[in-house]
């Protein structure tokens, strides 16, 4: 599915003259991580709207791309034009996390997901403070609005060396042991560490009920291992990607009641315009991309998603 020509870029993420909204959160590079060229900072047209009711599982609110820092309320309004009902703001820290309890706080079509980023937790153990932010969030994450605990998980790609992958996997073991305390779902954030993940997931006594690979980066294979345990998997604008016929392998493998869709936003823009600022509004084209790739029709697949969103996160939309 296309942009119509008459598409245009919702309002909230036009350019304005001095940004007014959490001016000291974090920033987007202006430059691509892989190519390191400069990255066309203007947000892309809106996708044409979905026919069911969409919700965003993993978006970055937070971040800054560009000169546009919409709030909370701008960014689910703008959403709302196609569609999409809902958002899940991740903290990655502490400034994230107080940020996203600001956040749902405000704007009502949001949901909250809290942890330390597996990255993190390494900084945060060579301060000798890592015990103490992982009990801030446990406090944090009884507020009402928080339905998950992540992103936390495994990242070797940012992270080398056998003792900081220790530290990640202690600190991954405690969200999970937080997630089952508080009753909430479990978010994954897996880099180029797939078989680590998959072994302290089943290396640990309980896990909670429903455990989200988000931005799933795993191939076909991965995908039937997550069929296996009832693992959820969260595909991102990665698999509107021309170059990667392996997740969309992966997306045809998946049973449909463990799929879920997600922007990664501001990062992960999906096809036609990756590298270009990202944010919940854009999820739609994943879902089409999904649709395609599966056979399925947008309205069918759509409903499933959506209702797998609100068996993992709880009701989106209020009878």
């Amino acid at each position: 599915m296309t942009t119509s020509a008459r598409s245009q870029t919702p309002p909230q993420y036009l350019p304005k003259e001095t940004i007014t909204h959490h001016p000291d959160g974090p920033v987007r590079a202006t430059t691509d991580e892989y190519t390191g060229k400069k990255r066309k900072l203007v947000y892309p047209p809106a996708p044409p709207a979905s026919p069911v009711p969409v919700v965003d599982n993993h978006a970055h609110i937070d971040f800054r791309d560009g000169l546009v820092q919409p709030t909370p309320t701008e960014v689910m309004d703008a959403a709302a034009t196609v569609n999409v009902v809902g958002a899940i703001q991740v903290a990655t820290d502490l400034e994230s996390a107080r940020y996203t309890i600001q956040a749902i706080d405000q704007e009502p079509r949001l949901r909250g997901a809290l942890a330390i980023h597996p990255n993190d937790t390494v900084k945060l153990a060579e301060d000798g403070t890592l015990d103490q932010a992982i009990d801030t969030i446990r406090e944090l994450a009884k507020h009402p609005a928080i339905v998950c605990i992540g992103e936390t998980g495994l990242d070797y790609y940012r992270t080398e060396g056998e003792a900081n992958w220790d530290i990640q996997k202690y600190a991954f073991k405690r969200h999970i042991e937080m997630a089952v305390e508080l009753g909430l779902a479990l978010q994954i954030h897996d880099r180029e560490a797939h078989d680590d993940v998959i072994d302290t997931l089943l290396s640990v006594e309980q896990l909670p009920e429903h455990v989200v690979f988000h931005s799933y980066s795993g191939d076909e294979h991965m995908a039937a291992i997550l069929n296996e345990h009832g693992w959820y998997a969260s595909f991102s604008g990665v698999v509107t990607f021309k170059n990667n016929e392996s997740a969309r392998r992966a997306a045809q493998v998946m049973r449909p009641e463990l799929l879920l869709v997600e922007t990664d936003s501001p990062f992960l823009t999906p096809h036609p315009h990756r590298g270009r600022p990202n944010a919940p509004y854009l999820v739609p084209y994943t879902l089409y991309q999904l649709a395609e790739t599966r056979n399925q029709t947008v309205e069918n697949l759509g409903n499933v998603i959506f209702q797998n969103t609100e068996r993992v996160y709880g009701k989106f939309i209020i009878d």
